[in-house]
């Protein structure tokens, strides 16, 4: 029962994260080839005896290496966090779709009296009574 329902937790975290995980999946095998393709170009370099420049490829190695390594823990320690931003941008992208829509000169005249008219509480109005 406990093994099925980790299973269960786990196959819900890969679908609901499934492109975040591609991305990731995606950068740690270009570590991997980015390994494959260093040690074919030190080969080619030993062979034609251009050992200078082992220390170019060395450096864009370690350059691949590092950034694919921290683009993917950055994409896996924030795949957790609320999506708060989201709902922030799609309500400031609701506001101005308002603020286009409710401009003053699409409104009537009727719509626009009823703009500066004061508007009663219903205690003012028991009060008005008496």
């Amino acid at each position: 029962m406990v093994r099925q329902v980790r299973s269960f937790i786990l196959w819900t975290l890969i679908y609901r994260f499934r492109r975040r995980l591609t991305i990731v999946a995606v950068l740690l095998s270009m570590v991997l080839l980015s390994q494959w393709i260093y040690g074919d170009i030190v080969e080619y370099l030993r062979l034609s005896e251009n050992v200078a420049y082992l220390s170019y490829a060395l450096a864009g190695k370690w350059i691949i290496i590092f950034s694919n390594i921290a683009i993917s823990a950055y994409l896996i320690l924030t795949m957790f966090r609320k999506e708060e931003k989201k709902d922030k941008k799609n309500r400031t992208k609701e506001k101005k779709k308002e603020e286009k829509v409710l401009s003053v000169d699409t409104l009537s005249d009727r719509e626009r009296s009823f703009l500066t008219r004061k508007i009663r509480s219903e205690a003012e109005i028991l009060m008005d009574k008496k």
